[in-house]
C-alpha cells in the first residue's frame, strides 16, 4: 500500500469514526425520556391584615417546582431522561379548570398543584378522567385526607392534623397539659381550631378555655391594654392559637394574662419546612434555592420541590412515565424519597399522604422535630402525626385514563 493509499484510508476511518459519533448522538437524543410536568396556582385575595412584615413571596410554590425540575434533570442527564415544567397562576376559579384542560389536552399527565380544597376539587374531576396524576401541594385540609377522598392524588403538604399532632406531641413531652385556645373567624382558622381540638383530645390536652377573636382593632396600638383582658380565665400552660392570615396573632405573644409560651400558627409553629432547618444535609438544600431564587424556601416551596422530586426518582426507578405505573410504584413499599429531613420518606397507601416529620420552630431556631421519642405506633412513629387508617375512609385508587391525547 503506497502513501496516498494509506493517507485515503485513514480520512476514510476518520469520516467512519466522526459518522458513528454522530449516529449514537442522533440515538441518544432519540432514545431520551422525556417527563412532562405541569405547575398550576392560584392564590385569591385574602384581603389586608394588620401584620404585613413579611409578605408571601410570588414565587411560592413555583421555585420549589423549578429546583425539583433542576435536581431531576441533574441525574437525569446520566439516565438519558430529561423534565420539562409548564406553569401558570391563575388569577380566577374558571382560568384553573381552563389551564387544566388546556394541559390535559396536549398530554401532560402529572400536575402539581397550590390551589385551595374547592379548586383542587374541581381539578382532580377534570384530571381523572384523562388518568393524570395530581400533586396536592396546596391545601392543608384534614377532609380530603378522610372524606373527600381523591383519586389519583398525592398529597405533598402536610394536613392541618400533622401540623397539630406535631405540637400536641411536643406539649405533652413538656407537660404543658392546659390549653388556652384562641381563633380567628375565618373559615381557615376554624379549620385549624377544630384541628387543635382533635389533638388536645388525642394527647390528653385539656383545653380550658376556647375565644374567638372577632374584633377590628388595631392591635398595633393597643394590644398592651387590650390582650391580657381577653386572655384572662382559668390557669392555662400554653396559649394555642389558631390565625391562619395574621389578623391578630402575631400580638399575642407577651401580652397575655399568664405569662405563657404561644404556639400554633404563630410562636412556636408546626411547618412543613423552614429556614432554620440545616441538618441532615438540608443546608445545601437551603443554600441552592436561596442562591437560585435570592429568598427562603417555605413550606410551599418544600412541598412542590417534594413532588417534584417524588416524580423524578419514580421514573428513575421504573423507567416509565406512565402515571399508573408511576402511582403504582409510588404506592408500594419500594418507593424512597430522600428529602433532608432526617428519615426515608413514603406516603401512606389508604390517603395518600406523604409521611414526614413536621418541624416545630421559632423565627431564628428549630426547637424540635416531631414524632417524638415515646410515642409508638405499630407501623411507623410517623403515623402518630395526622390521620391514622382507621380514622380515614379513603383508599388510595387511580383511574385509568378513559381519554387519550
Amino acid at each position: 500500500m503506497n502513501n496516498d493509499q494509506r493517507a485515503y484510508m485513514h480520512i476514510l476511518k476518520s469520516f467512519i469514526l466522526i459518522l458513528s459519533f454522530q449516529l449514537l448522538s442522533i440515538i441518544a437524543i432519540a432514545e431520551e425520556q422525556e417527563t412532562r410536568i405541569g405547575f398550576l396556582a392560584y392564590h385569591p385575595d385574602r384581603g389586608p391584615v394588620l401584620s404585613n412584615l413579611l409578605p408571601e413571596p410570588q414565587g411560592r410554590g413555583l421555585n420549589g417546582a423549578q429546583l425539583g425540575l433542576n435536581d431531576n434533570n441533574t441525574t437525569g442527564r446520566f439516565l438519558k431522561q430529561h423534565y420539562s415544567l409548564a406553569s401558570a397562576l391563575a388569577e380566577t376559579p374558571e382560568q384553573v379548570s381552563s389551564i387544566v384542560t388546556q394541559w390535559l389536552d396536549d398530554g401532560i399527565r402529572l400536575l402539581i398543584t397550590d390551589l385551595p380544597k374547592n379548586e383542587l376539587l374541581a381539578v382532580t374531576n377534570i384530571a381523572t378522567a384523562y388518568g393524570a396524576i395530581i400533586f396536592n401541594a396546596g391545601s392543608y385540609a384534614n377532609e380530603l385526607r378522610t372524606e373527600t377522598c381523591l383519586s389519583n392524588t398525592l398529597h405533598t403538604l402536610p394536613s392541618r392534623a400533622m401540623l397539630t399532632d406535631a405540637l400536641g406531641q411536643w406539649s405533652t413531652a413538656r407537660r404543658l397539659q392546659r390549653w388556652l385556645l384562641i381563633k380567628g373567624s375565618q373559615p381557615e382558622d376554624i379549620a385549624y381550631a377544630d384541628s387543635l381540638k382533635r389533638s388536645a383530645k388525642r394527647f390528653g390536652v385539656k383545653i380550658v378555655a376556647e375565644k374567638t377573636w372577632s374584633f377590628d382593632t388595631d392591635l398595633r396600638r393597643t394590644a398592651q391594654r387590650e390582650l391580657p383582658l381577653f386572655t384572662q380565665t382559668d390557669e392555662y400552660d400554653l396559649v394555642v392559637v389558631a390565625d391562619e392570615r395574621g389578623d391578630f396573632g402575631e400580638y399575642v405573644m407577651y401580652n397575655t394574662w399568664y405569662p405563657r409560651p404561644v404556639a400554633g400558627t404563630q410562636g412556636l409553629t408546626p411547618v412543613a419546612w423552614h429556614r432554620v432547618i440545616e441538618q441532615w444535609g438540608a443546608a445545601q438544600l437551603q443554600s441552592r434555592f436561596d442562591k437560585e431564587f435570592q429568598r427562603w424556601m417555605n413550606s410551599k416551596d418544600y412541598a412542590a420541590w417534594a413532588a417534584v422530586r417524588t416524580i423524578g426518582e419514580a421514573v428513575t426507578q421504573t423507567r416509565s412515565s406512565d402515571p399508573a405505573t408511576l402511582f403504582s410504584f409510588i404506592n408500594s413499599d419500594q418507593f424512597q424519597l430522600a428529602a433532608f429531613k432526617g428519615r426515608k420518606l413514603n406516603y401512606r397507601n389508604w390517603s395518600g399522604q406523604l409521611r414526614q416529620p413536621i418541624p416545630l420552630v421559632q423565627p431564628r431556631s428549630l426547637v424540635s422535630q416531631p414524632p417524638l421519642e415515646g410515642f409508638l405506633h405499630p407501623v411507623t412513629d410517623l403515623d402518630t402525626l395526622g390521620i391514622d387508617k382507621p380514622e380515614s375512609r379513603c383508599t388510595v385508587s387511580f383511574n385509568t385514563a378513559i381519554k387519550q391525547q
